[in-house]
């Protein structure tokens, strides 16, 4: 399955690559290997999504959108339309069922659980894949990929948006978005900087903002403590641990139930960000499509556009996108 069509080098995007190390692996098992192409479809689902969010000030996850729209809508579909039962793929993540449908689990291997990634799928979605490594450690995936003598059995972990590659992600957004520098602020109005673009930071950056090693202050590093989208302005604060970097609570919208909506407000556990530990929660309906979230302890550096997903023990129950 290919996404992305833009720098397909081996530099940025090693599809090549990709499509050899399946090739081999289909030799080795004596299936037939099928290439499709989705390229069209992420743009237009995805990637303007991404772009949208970014021109906005936010800070979007498009993996979870990539899932959602493209792995397990597009790619079902197009598995469907051959004749097949269900998708299977090598997402960290399991599923349970009852007489009221799918519910998604997390993955045995807790380094590897990716749940938080699939929680905007749906019953439909659910109930037509398989994920055989859910039960899995990652050296027991490697291990038995070498005993089939698979020639991927030792290949680098992907990490990352695909469609950036390893370049650097403010030389891969400034194809897309004009830039529009501004001032670098302290939450007291001082300015101290230059940004160069609000959609190059995202809440609790420290790298790149370039105002260290001023003499007239302490020297504690400096932190992006929120953004001024009207104002064009990055505000900033100086130490990991300033309060203006914590939050008790957020506003989540679109929020998606997977198995079903529990009576609310109701306790459960969140995270606001991928490998985060679960962190406990309140969960209450606001208007409209609007839920609160608040937490036990205060939480650092949560960012809109990105997303909160809920959980229950090992149940990943669903999740929305961080408002504010």
């Amino acid at each position: 399955m290919k996404n992305w069509e833009g720098d397909d080098t081996d530099t940025y995007c090693p599809a090549a690559n990709d499509l050899a190390d399946a090739q081999a692996v289909c030799e080795v098992l004596g299936i037939e290997l099928q290439l499709v192409n989705f390229a069209d479809r992420y743009w237009e689902r995805v990637f303007s999504y991404f772009l949208q969010e970014y021109r906005a000030g936010r800070t979007p996850n498009p993996d979870i959108l990539c899932n959602k729209e493209i792995k397990f809508r597009a790619f079902l579909d197009y598995a469907k339309q051959r004749g097949a039962d269900y998708i299977a793929t090598g997402h960290y993540v399991r599923t349970s069922h009852d007489q009221h449908g799918v519910q998604l689990l997390k993955g045995s291997d807790p380094q590897k659980d990716q749940s938080y990634f699939l929680y905007a799928l749906n019953q439909e979605q659910l109930s037509q894949s398989l994920f055989p490594v859910g039960d899995l450690s990652k050296q027991q995936v490697r291990e038995i990929a070498a005993m089939l003598r698979l020639k991927n059995y030792a290949k680098k972990d992907s990490t990352g948006i695909c469609f950036i590659g390893e370049r650097k992600f403010k030389t891969f957004l400034s194809e897309y978005l004009p830039a529009q520098p501004g001032m670098i602020k302290t939450l007291g109005g001082e300015i101290i900087g230059k940004h160069d673009g609000l959609m190059f930071y995202t809440i609790g950056q420290r790298q790149g903002l370039h105002i260290g090693g001023r003499k007239d202050k302490a020297e504690l590093p400096w932190y992006v403590a929120a953004k001024d989208i009207t104002q064009n302005v990055l505000y900033v604060v100086q130490g990991d641990h300033h309060p203006a970097l914590f939050k008790q609570d957020l506003i989540a919208a679109n929020v998606h139930w997977i198995h079903h909506i529990p009576a609310l407000p109701f306790k459960a556990a969140a995270k606001t960000r991928y490998r985060q530990q679960d962190q406990a929660c309140v969960i209450e309906k606001m208007e409209e499509d609007h839920y609160r979230v608040t937490f036990a302890e205060p939480q650092r550096a949560i960012t809109p556009g990105q997303s909160v997903v809920f959980y229950q023990d090992d149940i990943c129950l669903g999740g929305g996108i961080i408002e504010n």
